[in-house]
């Protein structure tokens, strides 16, 4: 698909998460470090049905089939199989920063926090759906860093009960970041502060 069509969709199955993920869903990037989604098994939707862009706000809804195979639920924990809440955060920000290189944020997504976290259950494997929804309440593009800022706060549903709640989790895109040489020891193999 063209870069112009990406930025006008609003709806991505799961072949084309894939292929985003894996970085050739856009045929025309806009730029060598264009933004991608984790590949499998961090990625954590399987369809992306709702994108809205109302100026600097939005909304976007996902879904994710749960599988009694999935991998997290062989080790965590041994005897009480539970998706770790923590990968319900990382979908919020995954979407967050999806949503960004909607919006046209160039640069690679980064997770800078969130306020407030709040776990009220739990997902199971033989729960069926889970349902992630951010409201996005500011985009902003700094231009003389070239970063993207977005801010939103989500919610995750399994099998229509409300179960997290994630407010203001931030997500950056940040250009020359990444580390496409590895495993090899390069000058972006070491972590540390994204902007020094």
């Amino acid at each position: 698909m063209k870069y112009a069509d990406f930025l006008k969709r609003t709806e991505f199955d799961k072949e084309e998460l894939l292929a985003f993920a894996r970085g050739n869903l856009v045929e025309d990037p806009p730029c060598p470090d264009f933004s991608a989604l984790p590949a499998p098994p961090m990625l954590m939707f399987d369809r992306v049905m709702d994108i809205r862009r109302e100026g600097p706000k939005g909304f976007l809804a996902a879904e994710q089939d749960v599988r009694v195979d999935e991998w997290f639920f062989h080790c965590h924990f041994r005897n009480d199989p539970v998706q770790p809440g923590c990968l319900g955060v990382d979908a919020i920000w995954q979407m967050i920063g999806f949503y960004a290189c909607l919006r046209g944020g160039l640069g690679v997504g980064r997770a800078l926090g969130s306020k407030e976290i709040e776990f009220r259950g739990q997902i199971r494997p033989h729960d069926r759906l889970v349902r992630y929804e951010v409201e996005i309440r500011r985009y902003t593009e700094l231009p003389a860093s070239g970063s993207t800022l977005a801010i939103g706060t989500g919610t995750v549903s399994v099998d229509g009960e409300c179960i997290y709640t994630i407010k203001d989790a931030k997500v950056g895109l940040f250009r020359n970041i990444q580390y496409p040489d590895y495993p090899h020891r390069s000058e972006k193999s070491r972590g540390g502060l994204l902007v020094r």
